[in-house]
């Protein structure tokens, strides 16, 4: 009798933690897919970084200067180097991307005031073309910053809650950081790279 019962405890106890198990690797697994997101969306904008330098260098006597400034923060970024297919548990490596992406946002803000003072470029088709990909780019990244917060926020609700949090940390399943929120962060800003009133808003 006594046997039995243990053994239908034990069996139960297995059953709990191997759903719980398969919960948690959903959850992980949900993070990192979104940490992809977040990369692929940077990325983007980085890759539209050359071709915007490239069409406003060529205007006459452009300021070098906020040319120099965005291809540097560009450089910066490609220099933190995080996987981009598994999000990171260390929250100083999260804060220097977060950090070097902030910066390429401030170069590429005060970039677009100063083209305000070109406005033979700022009418070529070409430019405007840039100017709404990035426009569209910049509400993408902070789209997908949000919901990587909200889908790092599921997974360390659970690894903290009873019963996965007396054993999610034997299992592998560490703590991830998240994306600092900005004041007003938790709706995804309007970019508007507008040719009367050039402004933009750190993701």
């Amino acid at each position: 009798g006594v046997v039995v019962v243990i053994g239908i405890f034990i069996l139960i106890l297995i059953s709990v933690a191997g759903g719980s198990y398969n919960r948690l690797v959903k959850l992980s697994q949900a993070v990192d897919s979104q940490w992809a997101q977040v990369q692929n969306v940077y990325q983007r904008r980085a890759d539209l970084i050359p071709n915007l330098v490239s069409t406003v260098s060529g205007a006459a006597n452009f300021e070098k200067s906020t040319l120099t400034e965005i291809t540097q923060a560009r450089a910066s970024v490609g220099q933190v180097k995080i996987d981009p297919n598994t999000a990171p548990t260390d929250p100083a490596k999260l804060a220097a991307f977060d950090q070097a992406q902030g910066q390429l946002s401030s170069a590429l803000s005060r970039l677009m005031v100063v083209v305000e003072r070109y406005p033979n470029l700022t009418a070529t088709e070409n430019f405007r073309d840039l100017q709404a990909q990035l426009e569209g780019t910049e509400n993408r990244i902070s789209v997908e910053r949000r919901d990587f917060n909200l889908a790092v926020q599921n997974y360390d609700t659970a690894i903290k809650s009873f019963p996965d949090v007396f054993y999610a940390s034997a299992l592998g399943f560490q703590y991830k950081p998240y994306f600092s929120a900005a004041p007003g962060a938790e709706t995804a800003p309007k970019v508007q790279f507008d040719f009367g009133n050039a402004a933009t808003n750190k993701p």
